[in-house]
C-alpha cells in the first residue's frame, strides 16, 4: 500500500472514530494533537474525565486486529504526549484514561470497536 493511500486510511478511520464519540456524547477537544516527537489522535471528553485515544485501522486482516497494534512502546509515547497536553493546558487534577478505538472494514461496512481504559501507565 503506498503511503498516501496508508494515510488516507488513517484519516478516515480518525473521521469515524471521532463521529462515534460524538454520537456517544464525547467532547471532542483536539484531534492530531502534537507534543515534542509525538502525537495524540484525539483529546476528548465525557463526564469530566480527560480521554486520550489512539485509533488504529485496518482494511484487511493480515496484521492482526488494530487494537493490537498499540503496542507498550506506543503506549508509553501516548503517555508522554498526555503528560505534556496536561502540562500546556495547566491540568493538575484531572482524572484521565486511555483509550482505543479500532476500526476495520468488514466487507464494504466500517466496524468500530472502542476500548475504554485499554491501558495504564
Amino acid at each position: 500500500m503506498r503511503r498516501d493511500s496508508t494515510k488516507a486510511v488513517g484519516t478516515k478511520g480518525e473521521d469515524l472514530a471521532a463521529d462515534y464519540l460524538v454520537q456517544k456524547n464525547y467532547s471532542i477537544l483536539e484531534r492530531n494533537y502534537r507534543w515534542s516527537r509525538g502525537e495524540i489522535d484525539i483529546v476528548a471528553c465525557k463526564d469530566d474525565v480527560l480521554i486520550f485515544v489512539e485509533v488504529k485501522t485496518a482494511t484487511g486482516g493480515s496484521f492482526g486486529a488494530p487494537e493490537t497494534w498499540v503496542t507498550e512502546r506506543k503506549q508509553k509515547q501516548v503517555g508522554q504526549v498526555a503528560e505534556g497536553y496536561l502540562q500546556e493546558h495547566e491540568l493538575d487534577n484531572m482524572d484521565c484514561r486511555f483509550d482505543v478505538i479500532a476500526i476495520q472494514m468488514r466487507g464494504k461496512e466500517w466496524q468500530v470497536k472502542h476500548i475504554e481504559n485499554a491501558f495504564w501507565l
